[in-house]
């Protein structure tokens, strides 16, 4: 199992307080009604240490590139569906695809489709619960717009919950992505909105579970030929 860089830092700390609290324990524990309890504190230590490990696994996914497509950008479940008036940047109705990832889900993000990035930004902001409505722009989020070579453009959000406190996106202006390419990293439960134009068609319904760079969730229309 591979392990992303995002976490080597957190999993180096995390392991080093784990081995102190458990010197503490075994010092301060010396009856051997304790030693019932030092085994379950060990217990326990290692697998709140092997979660956080796990928490920052790095799937192995064959990159798939199909310019008509629409990719999940994350794994988890579909939350929402609707059709929205877009007003950050692009100003016009939108079908926006919500993906809600649960804290147990792979949290690394894949860029949806190909292109140019044409547009970041970083938001502070609150920590309400992901599936909350008002978190799509209340809460710490960042913005892509991706142009893509039709002209098309296709907006997504990664968006911080109730116990994600960093964001963490590789978008830059300018620079060129490509499909299901790594684009960031959301620590700890959190939720990527996808906002494609109004006339897709829509490839998944509320509750369906979908694997980040390997599930379409939207078609996109075919642009007529100049």
């Amino acid at each position: 199992m591979r392990i992303n860089k995002e976490g080597y830092k957190i999993i180096g700390i995390s392991g080093v307080v784990c081995v102190l609290i458990w010197w503490l324990f075994y010092h301060l524990l010396e009856s051997d009604a304790s030693e019932v309890l030092l085994w379950v504190g060990t217990a326990f230590l290692l697998l709140f240490w092997f979660f956080i490990v796990a928490f920052f696994r790095e799937p192995r996914r064959v990159r798939i590139h199909d310019a008509d497509l629409v990719f999940a950008p994350c794994d988890g479940r579909v939350v929402v569906t609707e059709n929205v008036r877009e007003t950050e940047y692009l100003g016009r109705e939108m079908l926006q695809i919500s993906i809600f990832m649960s804290i147990t889900n792979i949290h690394m993000n894949w860029v949806p489709v190909g292109g140019e990035v044409e547009y970041f930004k970083y938001h502070p902001g609150r920590f309400l619960v992901a599936w909350h409505p008002k978190s799509s722009t209340e809460n710490e989020r960042t913005t892509t717009v991706v142009r893509m070579p039709s002209g098309q453009q296709v907006l997504f959000r990664q968006i911080a919950g109730l116990i994600a406190r960093r964001i963490i996106s590789y978008m830059k202006v300018g620079h060129a992505v490509e499909q299901n390419s790594v684009c960031g990293f959301i620590k700890f439960g959190s939720r990527v909105d996808v906002l494609v134009p109004k006339d897709s068609e829509l490839l998944v319904e509320i509750g369906d579970p979908v694997v980040g760079s390997q599930t379409p969730i939207a078609r996109l229309r075919k642009q007529p030929a100049e």
